[in-house]
């Protein structure tokens, strides 16, 4: 390592102010400089644990540009800290490419572990939190949207998600598409929050219960294992012309329904490639 300061990752409360941990107070307290997604919110923890460092902006439109005066504090021997809004930096936040170029100038990396709606979320879903996957917001639209839920309908181990609330509605109907309506998916709500919620039931009848109601907060949703199924021929090919038509090639698409299904792939390649001739 270089003679200098060091960079300090923390994680913060993810909505609960009494989850600060002591090594984050004195994280805290004894940096010079705390770089923020939003130093707004920043304000309120650093005002809780009494801290009065410098504060600059790090968001996912600047973190490139903050970059050289970020390493130069650190070639000063100062003490850097980041944070996002709430939770673990670069965990669906801006930090990584922060930690790549701290590490790679030869200055000591810290992560200061904390709060996880990750975590918190799939432990209170009650599907199993041995093994699973976390997806982050999925794509708004598009050939890598399809792929992704298509994905998400076979996997065996649960899916965590984040989830806007103005998109909340669209992305339940989308997942409910691929899985069918009885698989069972936990929608948290607020966690840590004076109001946090937790519903847990099939996504067909989450979709008519979120229709119905305004949603408010910050949601986490967690989708239950599938089981692979052996699916008939004409089933799997009608999977396969759904990725079509969300932009997968019928290659692509023919390979991930085989592989998913067990239904041959030559089988539903050649119906891809009939319909193409057809059209």
């Amino acid at each position: 390592m270089v003679e200098g300061g060091r960079l300090l990752v923390c994680a913060t409360p993810i909505g609960n102010l009494g989850d600060v941990s002591d090594r984050l107070r004195e994280a805290l307290l004894t940096a010079d400089i705390v770089y923020a997604e939003d130093t707004r919110r920043t304000a309120i923890l650093l005002q809780h644990v009494g801290a009065k460092p410098k504060v600059r902006s790090l968001f996912v439109g600047n973190e490139q540009r903050r970059a050289p005066d970020l390493l130069d504090a650190l070639g000063q021997g100062l003490t850097v800290v980041i944070v996002s809004d709430a939770g673990m930096p670069a965990v669906s936040d801006p930090g990584s490419e922060t930690v790549r170029l701290a590490r790679g100038a030869g200055y000591p990396v810290i992560v200061i572990p904390g709060p996880s709606a990750v975590t918190t979320a799939v432990v209170l879903a009650g599907f199993g939190a041995d093994r699973f996957v976390f997806e982050g917001f999925l794509p708004r639209k598009g050939k890598e949207r399809s792929e992704r839920l298509a994905r998400i309908a076979t996997e065996d181990r649960p899916v965590v998600l984040f989830v806007s609330p103005h998109r909340l509605t669209v992305d339940l109907e989308a997942i409910g598409a691929v899985t069918g309506p009885d698989r069972e998916v936990a929608i948290t709500r607020e966690l840590t929050k004076l109001h946090e919620e937790v519903w847990v039931g099939p996504v067909g009848r989450a979709v008519e219960e979120w229709s119905d109601r305004e949603a408010k907060g910050e949601f986490t949703v967690v989708v239950a294992p599938g089981a692979m199924e052996s699916l008939s021929v004409e089933t799997a090919i009608g999977e396969a012309r759904d990725l079509v038509a969300g932009g997968s090639s019928p290659s692509e698409a023919a390979k991930r329904v085989a592989g998913a299904t067990g239904v041959s792939r030559r089988s539903i390649y050649e119906a891809l490639i009939g319909d193409q001739d057809r059209s």
